[in-house]
Order: C-alpha cells, then structure tokens, then sequence
C-alpha cells in the first residue's frame, strides 16, 4: 500500500493507494476518526453498485457502522441539481445528522456529486472519497465538488475536503478501455504541469497502463495524486498555484457542455483542450516540442487529439463565457512553457482562442 498525505494543518487527510483496500475499509475509517454513532450514507452509481457497494457495506457494517446506501444513474447527468436534491432527501429519510459521514463510492461524477451533499447537509458533514476509476484519482483529492448547471459544469459547488482517500486498484481492473484513456488523461496532465520525467515515463510504459497492469498503475496513480496533494497543501482555495491544475480544462469543460456531457468523456474532452492548450503556448513562443509531445503521449494511452467538425465552434466559445475563468472579454489559460512546466496567463484573447478552437478540428497526429 503507497501513502500520501494532504497537508492542510488540522485539516490534513491520507491518500491510501493499493489492491484489496475495500477489506480494510473499516479499520482505516476507524483510523482517521469516522465516528459509528451516526447514519452513514454511501452514494454510489448504478455501474459502480453492482460491483463493488455490497462488499464496501458488508466491510463498514461488520466494523459497526450504520451504513445506508442512495444510487445514482452513470453518468454526467447524475451531476444535477434535481439528483442533488434527492440525495439530500435520502439523507434526510436516513436520519444523518451533523456527526454522519457521505462516502462517495465511484468515479469523479459520484465524487463531486456526493461531496457537494456532503458540504451542504447541516451546512457540512464529514466526507470520505473511494474512487473506483483512474480518472476520479485527480477529482478525489483536494475537495473541489461541485455539480454542473445545463450551461456550465461545476459552477455550483463548493471546497469541502475529504477526511480520506481510499484507492482500491482493484476495482479498476473491471473499466472499459475507454474508461481507462480517459483516466489516463489527468495522469498525464499532472506530469505536464509538474514533472517532465513522468511524461516520458507515461509515454515509455503506455501499453502496460492501458493493460492495466498493477505496478504501473499504482506508481503512476501515486505520482498523480502527489502531484495533486502538493498543489492543494500549497493553495487549497485555487487562489494562484492551484489553477495550473486546470491544464486543458478551459476548452475541454466547453466541449463538454456543448456535446450535452454524453459524446466526449471529461478525459477526452481535457486531452483535446491539452492540445489546445499546447499550441496556443506555441503561438505564445513555447518551443515546438510543447506541441508534438504533448500530442505524442495524448495519443500513446489512446486518447483523442482533435476536436470533432461538427461541434459549432460558436456555441463552444459562448460555453467558455460561462466558464469560472472567464473574465472582462479575456481568458485564463495555463499555458505550458515547456514539458513539465506551465504558467497562468490571464489575457488570453477571445480571438486567439477561437482561432485555436477552429485549428483543433483539423488538428493531426503527430508521431
């Protein structure tokens, strides 16, 4: 088992990362303080449920926990007010009170959606994240969650930290292969804005992260998430350090919004707004070797590069007016300066953007 720990003062809470960690769920809830007086409530997806919740509920009930459990449908549209509201309903019929944990037990949408009823039930509960995809290793560390609004994702939510992470590799080796790139598309964020190293380690051992191999997965999970805990130690609240973590996410959030959150996965939609990100710092004098490794390793764990013709490219900019970077007719964009490094730039012109945008579509892989 590989350990992190998130240093937030009092506040700081461990990343747990290995096989067979859902045995030992109850031992390590003790362990971090999670009180057995209290309803406890697992939200989970309907995929996810048919997996893995009956085996976490045995675990927590055998170590004495009151556990109850609500299940969502998969998917993006899960992340909604209406499904928020009917969680709070169930917590509600359940009888948690202030001393009760949430557990979120599935991928970055339940993270974000059982988080976001974790902060504003009694206006905060305590809040445990078990990630059962590669992808929720960077959306369960750092307590942003949050749900998405029909014309901007995540824009109504919250900073409400975990008491725990709790990374079973085992409950990965069932994702789809698409699944699995998409996860993929963080962890290589995370050595781009960080780690240069890990780049070319991602890009050297490609095939055995898409094989699922547990040894790589487990050190590349490591690694990304200590990419994540650092940033968050040094700015939990995103006010400087913390926004590079939003690598490709200013194009890729529109084109999520704008493909209705159901033709791309978040992954994919980050890994071509990663390469929007790229040649814009091209056009901005990065080196070309930005761009082609960027692309180069974006394509090596199966991920899409380009962006689809016909999505409008209008409505993809009037999406990313609504976006949380936005402001007064310019763009935040973190722009790589070169592989493993990147800075926040602040004026990024709509122009620019939209020309960026238009070159996506015709975008071509680079060996």
């Amino acid at each position: 088992m590989r350990e992190l720990t998130v240093e937030l003062g009092e506040r700081s809470y461990p990343i747990y990362i290995g096989e067979g960690l859902l045995d030992q769920a109850g031992e390590l809830f003790v362990k971090q303080g999670i009180g057995k007086k209290s309803p406890m409530l697992i939200v989970t997806d309907e995929r996810v449920a048919e997996r893995h919740l009956a085996k976490l509920a045995a675990v927590l009930q055998e170590a004495g926990y009151q556990v109850t459990s609500a299940v969502v449908p998969s998917g993006e549209s899960s992340k909604s007010l209406s499904v928020f509201e009917s969680l709070m309903t169930k917590a509600l019929q359940a009888g948690l009170d202030r001393k009760s944990t949430v557990v979120a037990l599935g991928g970055g949408v339940v993270g974000d959606l059982a988080g976001f009823v974790a902060a504003s039930y009694m206006r905060g509960v305590k809040f445990v994240q078990v990630p059962t995809t590669i992808l929720a290793h960077d959306s369960s560390v750092g307590g942003k969650v949050a749900v998405n609004h029909p014309l901007a994702k995540n824009i109504i939510g919250a900073f409400h930290q975990p008491e725990l992470v709790l990374y079973d590799l085992n409950t990965l080796q069932t994702l789809p292969p698409r699944e699995v790139s998409a996860g993929l598309s963080e962890v290589v964020k995370h050595g781009l804005i960080w780690d240069a190293e890990f780049v070319q380690w991602c890009d050297d051992h490609a095939e055995r992260l898409l094989a699922l191999d547990p040894e790589s997965l487990g050190y590349a999970l490591y690694k990304g998430c200590g990419v994540k805990a650092a940033v968050v130690s040094r700015d939990e609240k995103e006010n400087d350090l913390r926004m590079i973590l939003n690598l490709g996410h200013t194009i890729g959030h529109a084109l999520e919004a704008v493909a209705g959150y159901n033709e791309l996965l978040h992954g994919e939609a980050i890994s071509i707004g990663m390469v929007g990100s790229a040649r814009l710092a091209v056009k901005l004098g990065a080196p070309e070797q930005v761009l082609t490794v960027t692309k180069r390793v974006l394509t090596r764990v199966g991920l899409p590069v380009r962006l689809p013709e016909h999505l409008d490219t209008d409505r993809i900019m009037e999406a990313m007016s609504h976006d949380k970077k936005f402001l007064e007719g310019t763009m935040v964009f973190i722009v790589p300066t070169a592989i493993g490094h990147v800075e926040i730039n602040k004026s990024v012109s709509t122009a620019l953007v939209r020309e960026i945008v238009e070159q996506l579509k015709q975008e071509a892989v680079q060996a």
